[in-house]
């Protein structure tokens, strides 16, 4: 071999054992998938009592009269509320999702009661999330693993409008 086929041979051989999914079982997947999330991609701690994606949501201004919750994301100007999203071909299949429970933004002045303004508008916050996204390997009865990210809503926030 002369040196041209050297370099060739040290750059293909990492770059073709790369790409080579593993492919697993269906019963492993998920046991693969967890000791993957842990040791590669961390996932941040679910927030606690999230909502049904399809109970309604409605703006809390009359709360805001009362005691001060002690959440952050009842204390906000722009509440949200946590909703569990499902994706089945995922690992985590189940997340929590933030979901701006106002349009606009509430707001406090003097001694007024607090009420939404739509001068202001209530936005969501998002974060880039790694998981794993199950495929089908070549042979139709095995899966891989495939980083995917995914924009997560993990809060929201007040902006001015956009004129």
């Amino acid at each position: 071999m002369d040196m041209k086929q050297v370099a060739i041979f040290l750059f293909l051989v990492p770059v073709l054992a790369c790409r080579k999914n593993r492919c697993y079982s269906q019963p492993k997947l998920s046991e693969v998938a967890e000791r993957k999330l842990r040791s590669h991609y961390p996932q941040p701690p679910e927030p606690s009592l999230p909502a049904a994606a399809d109970s309604p949501a409605s703006c809390p201004v009359e709360l805001y009269q009362q005691q001060v919750p002690q959440h952050i994301s009842g204390r906000s100007l722009s509440p949200w509320r946590y909703v569990l999203v499902s994706k089945e071909d995922h690992f985590p299949s189940t997340y929590a999702e933030a979901e701006c429970l106002c349009s606009g933004c509430i707001l406090i002045r003097d001694k007024n009661p607090p009420q939404e303004s739509h001068d202001y508008n209530s936005i969501p916050i998002k974060q880039s999330r790694v998981f794993l996204k199950r495929e089908r390997c070549d042979n139709g009865d095995e899966y891989y693993l495939r980083p995917v990210t995914v924009e997560v809503k993990v809060g929201c926030t007040c902006v001015r409008v956009q004129t």
